[in-house]
């Protein structure tokens, strides 16, 4: 593979701003819904749901913890109304608030459910408002903001099996509409971005059709969904290429201007535990993936290793990986800061 650019190694390690330190979660969670937003004045992170060390349908979170950048620890948020803990929540923040979408339960006996749930937490309480729920529940879904109103949740789990649509929440209305459905199988567990409209969609777990081969598999789609200028319920889809190596579940992903960026994920597919759906234990990928639209091309670069995500941090400070599942499965509670070296 020729050199990375030094303009994509400037994006890919983040060097401007560098980095700092931040206190660790007070527990260790993956799975975790993290977002960002602004809070009388400052950064504030939250990371909400998610699962506990334990890993069993005990170790569910229904509340979370929230950082103010330059505080020294970490703030409690209360569970949310119902609560019941959740895993595989989707967090997206809109005009300064922050919205908590979906994720699904686990039963004693193991049985799971999509919840068709909607909160935006208001952080002055802080305090949970119920909204909209979504038309069809999904969990392990991704959620994209879009001219800071529209929120995409892109294909995703309901229940029993995978959906193709493109649910689209305005937060202005509270209302629930419907875009140009996802044109790949689909998928739960994959990975996205969106930039000045267009957004990166990647890998993830398809429902396999032959019982001889399993219940499901990693899947290597990418696509390319363009938003219309006029109508936002309106997206081209185009397929781009595989990105190097095994398609990977549960990745973080984030966008800036014509690069994408993906990080982590297992090339194992997984249930909750970290076990694999094949019954081997799930390690995660240590190697970044980054998509030049410009270039129509992926680039390698080597990253942390860890699974087990729902997104980014990102802030002026830097950009945090919160939580997550590293080697051995173990579940941990560093906040750490993300440093990406490209490989020639």
């Amino acid at each position: 593979m020729r050199a990375i650019p030094p303009a994509i190694v400037a994006f890919l390690a983040f060097a401007a701003p560098a980095a700092a330190d931040l206190p660790p979660l007070p527990e260790p969670v993956s799975n975790n819904a993290v977002a960002v937003a602004e809070h009388g004045g400052r950064e504030v992170i939250v990371s909400l749901l998610g699962l506990g060390p334990g890993r069993t349908w005990r170790d569910l979170r229904a509340g979370g913890w929230m950082h103010l950048l330059g505080n020294p620890g970490w703030s409690r948020l209360p569970p949310l109304p119902d609560r019941q803990g959740r895993l595989a929540a989707s967090a997206a923040t809109v005009a300064g608030h922050i919205y908590v979408f979906g994720g699904y339960t686990v039963a004693a006996d193991g049985s799971e459910k999509s919840t068709p749930h909607v909160y935006r937490l208001d952080l002055a309480g802080p305090r949970y408002v119920r909204l909209a729920d979504m038309p069809v529940p999904v969990d392990d879904s991704v959620a994209l903001v879009h001219l800071n109103r529209y929120v995409y949740l892109v294909s995703g789990w309901h229940d029993t099996a995978n959906v193709s649509l493109v649910q689209v929440y305005d937060t202005v209305t509270n209302r629930w509409l419907q875009a140009t459905p996802w044109p790949g199988t689909p998928v739960f567990g994959h990975a996205a971005a969106i930039s000045d409209g267009r957004m990166l969609v990647c890998d993830g777990v398809e429902v396999l059709r032959d019982p001889g081969l399993g219940k499901y598999a990693a899947s290597d789609q990418c696509w390319l969904g363009m938003v219309d200028a006029q109508d936002p319920l309106r997206i081209t889809w185009i397929r781009v290429p595989p990105h190097p190596g095994l398609p990977r579940y549960r990745m973080a992903a984030l966008a800036h201007g014509n690069r994408f960026l993906l990080i982590g994920g297992s090339a194992n597919p997984y249930n909750y535990n970290g076990i694999g759906y094949d019954g081997r234990p799930s390690e995660p990928e240590g190697a970044a993936l980054m998509f030049d639209l410009d270039l129509w091309q992926w680039q390698v670069a080597s990253g942390p290793a860890v699974m087990d995500l729902r997104a980014l941090a990102v802030t002026s400070r830097g950009v945090f990986v919160v939580g997550g599942m590293y080697a051995g499965q173990r579940i941990s509670r560093s906040v750490l800061p993300l440093e990406l070296r490209a490989r020639p």
